[in-house]
This record gives C-alpha cells, structure tokens and sequence, in this order.
C-alpha cells in the first residue's frame, strides 16, 4: 500500500506538541511495516533525520504552508496533485488540515479545538481560516484520530460528527525524559537559575497557555513565601503580539523570572529534571505532553483542572483553577511541602507509566487499516 503523510511540521529543533506526535508515531509505524510504502509530503528542506527507513520516500512540494492563503494552495492543489502522482492509497495528516479536492481515504488528527472556543488568541486571518475550514476537514475525514476523550467529545460536540468516527490515541512520552541525580541538578542549576531552585513551565508563550496568570501566581507566591525559587520559561513565541509582555515589567519578582528560549532535546530534558516543579496551568489544551514529561522525570505537576488535563493528570498532580492567580500560587505553596511534594512525585511516576509512543502508534496504525481494509 501507497501511504502519503503531511510532515510539514517536521522541523529540525523546532518539534511541537503536533511535531513530536508525527515524529514518534511515524518512525515506529515505518519500521514496523517495512511491507508499504510511505511518502512524506514537506513543504520545505527537509532534515535527513527524518527519514526513518528506506521504505520512507520524502517529497518537497511548494509552497511553503504558513499563512492561510498558502494552507488552501498546498492542501488543496499541491497535496491532490501529490497525491494523484503517488497513486496513494490513503492521506494520514497529522495537524487535522486535510485536502477538500481529492476523494482518497484521508485520516485527520485533530489535536484540539481551541480556536473555536477562544478565537481571539489567534491571528484574524488564522482564526478565520481555522473556522471556516475545520468543520469541512472533519466532515471529510474518512476517520478522525485525536489525543484526549476531552478533545474527542468536544469534535464530535462541535462538529455534530459521530463519536464512532473519532479514535483517541494518547500521547507518549520519550524514555530521554528521566529523574536527574544530584550532580545534574546542580550544574543545571548553576547554569539556567543562577544556582537558584526553580518552577518551569514548558511550552509555546502562546495566549491560551495562560503565561501572564501564571507569571503573577509566581510574584505571589514570592512574596507570600520569601523564597529564593526562579522560574524558568521555555519555549518561543507563536504570535509577535503577547500581552504577558507588559505584565511582566510591574511584576517586583521579574529579576527570578528567566527566560530560556527553546531548548535542544539534552537540556530540556535536563531542566524539567532538575525543577522543583512544572507549572502548566494553560486554559485549554488538547492534552498536555510537558504534563507527562515531568512526571517521567519524577518532577511534580501543577497544572489546571479544566479541559483535558485532569483527564491527562489523574490524580497525580496539584489542579488549579487557571483563571485564578490565587489557586496557582498556593499550589506552587503546596510544593513546599515536602510530604506532598513527595506525594505528587510519586503519584506522577506511577501515571506516566500510562502513557507510550508504542501505544499511540499501534493506534493509529490499526485506524490506517481498518481505513484500508473498508476502502478496498
């Protein structure tokens, strides 16, 4: 069989939550199945790493897809003409954008819907996009995968889509994330917070991430505790404007707040590691991976109790209100504590074991049959 994949989102360095779900799963979907043929659609230069086996043929086709007017032109033209040129059997994307022009199987995972429920943290012209043309990919869509049962009732709610039509395949956690020992902490310390101990948040600085509530949680909680924690941001901006921004310059405890930019797979693993904590308190996600992450590096988790992250979370982390800088900063308290921060780690060590790429990729590639098997 013929399988054509968006890998658009494949970028050296510069891997999201959606990039990571297409690397992990594809690498062990093309391993597993050395019988098919795979071809990875980028829109771009693409970095050999990528391309996990010889059964994996990549194909650049222009042009680069990163403004609405350019979404419809590359799905809609380059990705039918694409696909027609293969002669492929189906189309897995794995942002959910799907082409409208060709009548292929086409296998749309969708993440979330977080512009539909708050459409003024985007960009107009990506909101608009995202609106218009959402609804349409998932009445296309031969089958829907997404991350979460939260995300799933919310498509099917949203859509008026069958649940029957929508796979949940959870995200996995890479076995790279570990505990760090006390010489790593150190030296991380000593290198990202001035030698300090620290809260991290790992993420995009992305509105709906809630950066600015947690930002002023963390200045709380600095006063009410005296302590000598820094907080560690890290991740880049999605969108130039971001509101955080001028909060930040009024808060008294912005000298602890440190800013790391995005870090390569060795340091991030090591300063989620070396953390006194993740706080992750955005106000809508699809699931959550730094949740996961930090759990496998026995590092407890604040995060929020709305959406799907007490779904993610179970009971093995601090939920906080996200609307309340009140809620985040005791539960940045409560770490203090060394009987709950003892809890929590061990409550997240035994959650994480919950989740794999091994699993999502069986998940997935069970739906890529059974689409097969009924399109046959």
């Amino acid at each position: 069989m013929k399988i054509a994949v968006n890998t658009r989102l494949l970028l050296k360095n510069k891997l999201d939550g959606i990039g990571w779900f297409t690397r992990e799963t594809l690498k062990i979907i093309v391993l597993e199945h050395p019988e098919h043929e795979f071809y990875f659609l980028f829109d771009r230069k693409f970095d050999p790493s990528f391309i996990f086996a010889k059964n994996a043929t990549p194909i650049i086709i222009g042009p680069p897809a990163r403004h609405p007017i350019l979404f419809k032109i590359w799905f809609n033209h380059s990705i039918t003409r694409a696909l027609k040129k293969i002669g492929a059997d189906i189309f897995l994307s794995p942002d959910g954008f799907l082409s409208l022009k060709t009548s292929i199987p086409q296998i749309a995972v969708i993440h979330d819907l977080n512009f539909e429920h708050y459409p003024e943290d985007l960009p107009k012209p990506n909101m608009k996009y995202y609106k218009k043309y959402f609804p349409l990919f998932a009445r296309k869509a031969t089958r829907i995968i997404t991350v979460s049962e939260f995300s799933k009732k919310d498509i099917s709610s949203k859509y008026a889509i069958s649940l029957n039509k929508i796979e949940v395949a959870y995200n996995g956690v890479s076995n790279s994330f570990s505990p760090s020992d006390i010489p790593t902490i150190k030296s991380t310390q000593l290198k990202f917070s001035e030698g300090r101990p620290y809260f991290v948040y790992v993420g995009a600085l992305h509105a709906r991430k809630n950066i600015e509530r947690m930002l002023l949680a963390f200045n709380q909680f600095k006063k009410n505790t005296n302590s000598d924690f820094k907080m560690l941001i890290v991740g880049e901006k999605i969108w130039k404007k971001t509101k955080f921004e001028s909060t930040l310059k009024n808060l008294s405890a912005k000298k602890d707040i440190l800013f790391t930019g995005r870090l390569i797979s060795t340091d991030l693993n090591q300063v989620i590691g070396s953390s006194s904590g993740l706080v992750y308190v955005s106000y809508f996600e699809g699931f959550g991976i730094p949740i996961i992450e930090a759990m496998k590096c026995e590092v407890p988790v604040i995060t929020s109790n709305v959406t799907c992250m007490p779904e993610i979370a179970g009971n093995a982390a601090i939920l906080v209100d996200p609307f309340s800088v009140n809620s985040i900063s005791n539960g940045m308290e409560e770490l203090l504590d060394k009987e709950k921060y003892e809890k929590f780690v061990q409550l997240g060590k035994k959650r994480a074991l919950h989740f794999s790429w091994n699993n999502t990729a069986k998940i997935v590639w069970d739906c890529i049959e059974d689409v097969l098997n009924e399109s046959s």
